[in-house]
């Protein structure tokens, strides 16, 4: 089994982040994993097709937003906070800990 492609601390844009965010699928997926620290797929409470589930996740993971630890076949995501922090400060509590209501 390959590794799926994780982009380094240098490589992720500001762009990229907020275009993967920009799904409301994507976004509830992060969302999750900011309540959650880190979930494997099966856990995810959207209501979308599981292709469509892996596509969301394989975004989300290229764009810098999310990381995967395997653990044999599962595929464990969690968010990828300290990096994002360290590059957006303040971005990850503007997006999950501001009322969406109002976004």
């Amino acid at each position: 089994m390959r590794t799926p492609f994780q982009p380094s601390i240098d490589s992720i844009k500001l762009t990229s982040v907020l275009h993967a965010l920009s799904d409301p699928v994507r976004f509830k997926i992060a969302q999750c994993l900011y309540n959650k620290h880190e979930l494997y797929c099966a856990t995810f409470q959207v209501n979308v097709a599981k292709s469509t589930l892996s596509h969301h996740i394989k975004v989300l993971r290229e764009s810098g937003v999310i990381k995967v630890r395997i653990d044999c076949k599962q595929h464990f995501y969690s968010l990828r906070t300290e990096d994002l922090e360290a590059l957006f400060p303040g971005l990850i509590k503007v997006l999950f800990e501001t009322d969406t209501d109002r976004i």
